[in-house]
């Protein structure tokens, strides 16, 4: 659970997970609804749980398993005794039939996967005001096994082709399952359908970044007390709105630490101080450990080892600046919410862990430091209207996204001080093209990674065996899912043909068209 010295103020919403990888975006519906929610592993989902969690709606998500098969995650029974309105999405539909007195098979031409349309049977009920106004809803579906039997209680309120019973529902107790994912995209209607199922819930979308600002100042004060805090301030939108937010809360208290770990863009180290500097009044340490990263670095290759190794080095650093501070007690960062679900691993949760996040997972014992994050509840497009709310400068809540390994993410296989060199200049090219062209503020993120390999080319009738360089470019809300941003062959060939004539030894450039998932935005 998230801190409650915050959410205890709000209504809550529960979203059982059962593994799939489509979870985060039932949240995503949510929170922009102005409800706030918490995802969590049906194994954590106990009587006890339920009881102190207390929630005014309960949505079960998706799911790869079967459940008829013995061990198939499942609720408690408790949950159907709360009284308040469950929503079932495709596995959570048919583990709700399945504990609820109906029946779940798996049978031969009853599979969907991909687009289909679910068409209105029965009476119009509350769940499904909006839909159908055509005639037929398109929606996205992912099932091998379906509901055969209903539960006593149910009807059904729409079918599709494979799925004669794709919405169901039990009016007396306000339960209701759908077979598709109203979540995604490829359901184009289905955020009304979650407006309409918070309307049943009698949500009054108390989630406001107003609010949540003056209690999290609260929480920060009460957590906080009159000790010292240090914050590892990246310059990124995360580390800068929560240093904000703690300085508003506890003032001189705080003191940032930016952390130049060699790492860096082109200029950032400058920039961000500089940035900071003239906007904010926090006290700020410029902390130039280049040599003790890279010499760290130097020789590991492997992705996970590269994470592991910075996140240890940057506690080490921290460790130092704290006792410099005259004894700070609390390391401030900028977890997000994302960071905290893709870090769940299958001993936490049925997902599985997609990486590691340097800031996420608690703090050596030697430290002696309690962590302060509070945006661990938030999402990266509510961090930004936080952002908003606190009055920070446009150019801090546009910046892109950069993680906090910085290029060592974005330089697969071993990483040397020539790589990254060229690397920056690289990037810093994408990065102006992007700007000329007037697309930064439709891209959620962009940059450049220097491949592991060398490739043959040509270069004033002489032969060159340089680095092949890739250009990554997304849109996204929240960076749970992600698509590549569809520059025109014009924009990439101009870009291309830049990198190659003004950074010494790249010879190829090729664009990342893949989406997440099935990859990540970052490379490593």
């Amino acid at each position: 659970m998230l801190d409650p010295e915050v959410t205890k103020h709000h209504e809550r919403l529960l979203i059982v997970d059962f593994g799939s990888q489509v979870t985060q975006l039932i949240a995503r519906r949510l929170r922009e609804l102005n409800v706030y929610c918490e995802i969590h592993p049906y194994q954590n989902v106990t009587d006890a749980f339920l009881a102190d969690f207390a929630p005014k709606a309960v949505i079960f998500s998706g799911g790869p398993a079967s459940v008829f098969v013995d061990g198939s995650p499942k609720p408690p029974e408790s949950v159907f005794d709360l009284g308040v309105p469950i929503l079932g999405i495709c596995y959570g539909q048919q583990v709700m039939m399945h504990m609820l007195g109906g029946k779940v098979e798996r049978g031969h031409g009853t599979a969907e996967f991909g687009r289909a349309y679910v068409t209105p049977s029965g009476e119009r009920i509350d769940l499904l005001n909006g839909w159908f106004l055509e005639g037929r809803e398109q929606v996205w579906m992912s099932h091998g096994d379906h509901v055969s039997k209903l539960a006593p209680g149910f009807e059904v309120y729409g079918t599709s082709p494979n799925a004669p019973l794709a919405v169901t529902a039990d009016l007396s107790r306000n339960f209701f399952a759908v077979q598709f994912h109203p979540e995604v995209h490829h359901t184009p209607n289905g955020k009304t359908l979650y407006e309409n199922f918070i309307k049943i819930a009698g949500f009054s979308g108390d989630w406001t970044m107003a609010a949540y600002k003056d209690q999290a100042i609260e929480a920060i004060r009460k957590q906080v007390g009159d000790q010292k805090v240090i914050c590892g301030l990246s310059g990124g939108v995360d580390s800068s709105v929560a240093a904000v937010l703690i300085h508003e809360a506890i003032g001189d208290q705080l003191t940032c630490v930016f952390v130049d770990h060699g790492l860096l863009r082109l200029n950032e180290a400058q920039e961000v101080v500089t940035m900071f500097r003239d906007n904010y009044n926090i006290p700020l340490i410029h902390a130039d450990e280049s040599d003790l990263f890279l010499g760290a670095l130097e020789g590991v290759s492997d992705p996970e080892v590269k994470r592991k190794t910075i996140g240890k080095l940057f506690i080490d650093v921290f460790d130092k600046h704290a006792k410099s501070v005259g004894g700070a007690t609390f390391l401030a960062q900028g977890t997000l919410y994302p960071d905290v679900i893709e870090s769940v691993s299958f001993s936490g949760g049925p997902s599985v862990t997609i990486k590691s996040h340097h800031n996420v997972g608690g703090l050596p014992e030697k430290m002696g430091m309690k962590l302060v994050e509070p945006l661990r509840e938030l999402f990266k497009d509510e961090v930004r209207a936080l952002g908003h709310e606190l009055g920070l400068p446009a150019s801090f809540i546009g910046r892109h996204p950069f993680p906090g390994p910085g290029l060592a993410i974005r330089c697969p296989g071993e990483i040397t001080r020539d790589k990254l060199e060229i690397l920056r200049k690289a990037d810093a090219v994408f990065i102006d093209q992007i700007r000329k062209h007037g697309l930064y503020d439709e891209i959620w993120q962009a940059f450049a990674a220097i491949l592991p390999v060398r490739t043959v080319g040509v270069m004033g009738d002489g032969r060159t065996y340089d680095f092949a360089l890739a250009l990554r470019a997304v849109t996204s809300v929240d960076g749970m899912t992600a698509d590549y941003y569809p520059f025109t062959h014009d924009f990439l060939g101009e870009t291309a043909t830049r990198i190659i004539n003004e950074v010494q030894g790249v010879n190829r450039v090729v664009y990342d068209v893949t989406s997440k998932p099935p990859g990540t935005i970052e490379w490593e």
